[in-house]
């Protein structure tokens, strides 16, 4: 975790140190929600092992807005930041292996280190730009183009995410996305 820490943001080795020593190991069984709406985010997770989905349900229709793996953050952002209820569900798709901070704890940690603050202003401005990346594919491809910039950026995943789940995650119908996977040269 420290690697991909500071890959985001160089803090001071021994007060890097000190945050991580506050992070706890929690395992998940596969398709546990971790997080409903109306429930508020608690903790702060990173990856270790695992895959987990992100999403609203609309009509009883899971429509994916994010899927997380090592090594990332993992959570509801929005209810986490600003403790409120989650509009979305956080589910496991595999047994996932995390490591996780209250919220208490690391706001407590950022209030003390101006470093730890600034390392999260960086990664919530990379996922800013992520979200506006993905905002931008989603209202300006077709659906073959978003499909071939997925499995570039993604390959790994068409093995370990159901077909399902990937067509929601990139607005594509079901059946449109199997014939993408029959006829498109990954």
């Amino acid at each position: 975790m420290k690697d991909f820490l500071s890959k985001i943001y160089k803090v001071n080795d021994d007060i890097l140190t000190e945050y991580l020593s506050y992070w706890e190991e929690y395992i998940v069984p596969r398709k546990t929600v971790m997080t409903s709406p109306g429930k508020t985010q608690r903790h702060l997770y990173y990856v270790l092992e695992g895959i987990q989905k992100s999403y609203y349900l609309n009509e009883d229709k899971q429509h994916i807005i994010l899927f997380t793996y090592a090594p990332s953050f993992s959570g509801n952002p929005g209810s986490f930041v600003t403790q409120t209820p989650s509009k979305y569900f956080l589910e496991t798709i595999t047994e996932s292996k995390f490591l996780r901070i209250s919220y208490e704890k690391h706001q407590q940690l950022m209030d003390q280190y101006r470093e730890i603050e600034t390392l999260f202003r960086k990664a919530i401005e990379y996922l800013l730009i992520g979200v506006m990346e993905k905002h931008y594919e989603l209202m300006a491809f077709d659906i073959e183009t978003r499909f071939k910039i997925f499995t570039k950026r993604s390959p790994h995943l068409l093995t370990l995410i159901s077909q399902k789940d990937l067509a929601s995650y990139l607005r594509i119908d079901s059946t449109n996305f199997s014939k993408l996977m029959n006829n498109t040269r990954i």
